[in-house]
């Protein structure tokens, strides 16, 4: 899940919500459809996130970072032993293809050098949510929701196969929680894909509204968290604070530092290597939402990529 997200929109721009009921209208209407409007939308977010971010991190009374608790308990189950999330979910995921899960690994990798405990998500677990349906029920409240969902269910999980969205340029997102890549829905940048596959007028964004469509359509109230203009990944999380602590305990503010300067330096390789040039898109900073696998229709706790899949999509 990407509870480390908060739900602010930092686009800059205005949605007025009109008079439709899905809550990915506005922002398409606001930008008429153009996908360099959308794609811009979601790099004001990302950015003026960042930067918010930033300023929070290395402010002098920044009191540290926020350890998951909750996840903090089932790594280390001496904490509270028996200890079990409750949070039941249904959400559709994408899932990353190998190269951009590659991508990923070296991300966290650069990331564990100066935060060696930082928690990282499994590569088998990574996932973006493209729809979260409902969030921190009950097992059977979400088995009730799953009966309702599954006479369109596959509809829903193979709608990838026709409709294709294009994420481009990674970006590393952090807050004092967790850290995530991020990508922009594409506006005709250089691919590496046949160009058939890749029409950007289909837009991420539009995705998301096709889902939220199709799954209320169901009779299920989608009570999404979010949908501010967001793309991303979470890839690691803080479970404690000893990677950031002086000797005496105190907070270290050049650990922290550090950990800005090393996402920094990260943003600034992954630009230079993985955004597309001006002839070509680059592998592993590109992903086509749907290739290798289509959406996963998931339940249970899975706000660190566990629970099971109730359908999983066919990919191209």
């Amino acid at each position: 899940m990407s509870a480390y997200y908060t739900f602010e929109d930092l686009s800059g721009g205005q949605s007025t919500p009109g008079h439709s009921e899905n809550p990915y209208d506005a922002l398409l209407e606001a930008c008429n459809h153009d996908p360099t409007q959308i794609q811009a939308r979601y790099d004001a977010h990302r950015t003026n996130r960042n930067a918010q971010q930033r300023a929070k991190l290395l402010a002098p009374d920044f009191p540290g970072v926020s350890v998951d608790e909750i996840l903090a308990k089932l790594e280390d189950v001496s904490l509270e032993p028996g200890f079990t999330d409750w949070r039941h979910c249904l959400v559709f995921w994408a899932r990353p293809p190998e190269k951009v899960k590659s991508l990923i690994a070296e991300v966290q990798r650069r990331l564990v050098s100066v935060v060696p405990n930082l928690w990282i998500m499994p590569p088998e677990n990574l996932h973006m949510t493209a729809l979260e349906v409902v969030h921190s029920l009950t097992n059977p409240e979400i088995d009730a929701l799953v009966a309702r969902t599954m006479p369109s269910a596959s509809e829903i999980t193979d709608y990838t196969l026709q409709h294709r969205a294009r994420l481009v340029k990674p970006m590393l997102s952090y807050d004092a929680q967790a850290l995530a890549l991020s990508f922009l829905p594409a506006a005709d940048e250089p691919t590496g894909h046949d160009s058939a596959s890749t029409i950007d007028s289909y837009t991420y964004h539009h995705l998301r509204r096709d889902l939220h469509a199709k799954a209320s359509a169901t009779g299920v109230k989608v009570a999404s968290r979010y949908v501010i203009p967001s793309a991303h990944l979470t890839i690691g999380r803080f479970i404690g604070k000893s990677d950031f602590e002086t000797t005496e305990g105190d907070l270290d503010h050049a650990k922290v530092e550090q950990l800005i300067e090393t996402i920094e330096s990260i943003n600034g390789w992954l630009q230079e290597h993985y955004w597309p040039e001006e002839e070509e898109g680059r592998e592993g900073g590109e992903w086509l939402v749907g290739e290798g696998k289509g959406l996963d229709f998931r339940k249970g706790a899975l706000w660190y990529g566990g629970g099971e899949t109730v359908v999983l999509g066919k990919g191209f």
